[in-house]
């Protein structure tokens, strides 16, 4: 008999800005952070309880090699009988891990499971391939930080280009210009610095090295001075450093587990994941990714678009979120990232689609329950969308 799988509890880090404030830590202990915090928050619960640690890590090339979800579980304190797995799906690992760890307690095979993600972006190093020959004439680095490396010359070369370069040649196909991306960009900004300005945060967000907040969230961010940002990828482009998610360091983790282990814990759950979906686009196109992802998710909970009360698109563009909104005229503009999204926020790859899982069940909590889909696009050509319903 297939269990429910509940999203019991969910921290995570500031996002610090690239070389900002949490460049100095270690990844694979900015991955134990949220751990700590998690055992904090439940001081009866038995770490010897927690069956796995899954965590989301999308460069794995630096101080997050060889399996930073066990080293960050060792990192944090937790017994040694408690294993570690990272999964990769980029920008949506995080997600991915979540979605793994709820998978295993629906099916039985796990009681409680902390699931999230990591990214050093600050910390990426270069690497360089072996050479063939002893004496090499020249050797290339490649940086890890973000997007292609030691790229496979069978892949066309539509298929890598950068990820900007891709979101506003999808933008331009639609019709989607400077001005809608740069305004989305400021409705995102707004939003973020009033939801901390409330306090939104301060029940999840933890301080880290001396940072409390967010370090890429704008409060001052204007429509004219996101119109006087050059084109970041081509000369004529519509994709900006303002109209994209900047580049961050941060962490995530949330507990799941099985009705029993709720009952054990004896808190109110902050939401449960119900199901999720990944699908794959042509690489150029990945941009569109969540599309199908969330197409199939709604046929696979028998749900329409009217039944869904909050949406979180992970931004890591302006003109990828449009272009979605604008293949999926079903939703409600203001129904999405409602307190902004990672074009504020920032996107450290592996920890970001925690950030909208959680946030979507505060989101829904906060507006009186009801389902919601947090969905990524992620490079190389996926999207995913995770279901999550809030009593």
């Amino acid at each position: 008999m297939t269990s429910q799988a509940y999203l019991i509890d969910a921290v995570r880090t500031p996002f610090g800005r690239h070389k900002g404030g949490l460049s100095g830590v270690r990844t694979d202990d900015l991955a134990a952070a949220p751990l700590v915090a998690l055992l904090k928050r439940h001081p009866d619960l038995d770490p010897a309880l927690i069956e796995d640690v899954i965590l989301g890590d999308a460069n794995g090339a630096g101080e997050d090699n060889r399996n930073v979800a066990r080293m960050a579980a060792l990192l944090a304190g937790l017994p040694a009988t408690v294993p570690g797995v990272t999964v990769n799906r980029l920008c949506a690992a995080g997600a991915e891990a979540i979605v793994q760890g709820s998978r295993a307690v629906r099916a039985g095979d796990l009681d409680l499971v902390i699931a999230g993600g990591v990214e050093s972006m600050s910390r990426a190093p270069f690497v360089m391939a072996k050479p063939d020959t002893a004496f090499p004439g020249e050797a290339k680095l490649w940086n890890t930080q973000l997007g292609w490396r030691l790229v496979n010359p069978l892949m066309p070369d539509a298929w890598t280009v950068p990820l900007g370069v891709a979101a506003q040649q999808v933008a331009h196909e639609f019709g989607i210009g400077r001005e809608a991306q740069d305004a989305w960009a400021l409705r995102s900004q707004q939003r973020a610095a009033a939801a901390w300005a409330q306090g939104r945060f301060d029940d999840r967000v933890f301080e880290v090295n001396g940072v409390t907040r967010d370090e890429s969230v704008r409060p001052d961010t204007s429509a004219a001075a996101l119109a006087k940002l050059r084109p970041a990828f081509t000369p004529d482009g519509t994709v900006t450093a303002g109209n994209s998610s900047p580049v961050n360091d941060g962490a995530a983790a949330t507990l799941v587990g099985s009705a029993a282990a709720v009952e054990r814990l004896g808190v109110q759950p902050l939401g449960r994941i119900v199901a999720s979906t990944v699908a794959g686009v042509s690489p150029e196109r990945f941009s569109t990714g969540p599309v199908p992802a969330i197409r199939a998710l709604l046929a696979k909970a028998k749900l329409g678009f009217g039944d869904i009360a909050a949406w979180e698109l992970n931004e890591a563009f302006a003109a990828m979120v449009l272009s979605c909104l604008h293949e999926l005229p079903e939703i409600d503009p203001e129904l999405v990232n409602v307190d902004g999204g990672a074009i504020a926020y920032g996107h450290p790859l592996g920890a970001s689609a925690p950030r909208v899982v959680m946030d979507l069940c505060h989101t829904l909590r906060r507006r009186g329950g009801g389902y919601g889909i947090a969905a990524a696009c992620i490079g190389v050509g996926q999207g995913q969308a995770v279901l999550v319903h809030v009593e």
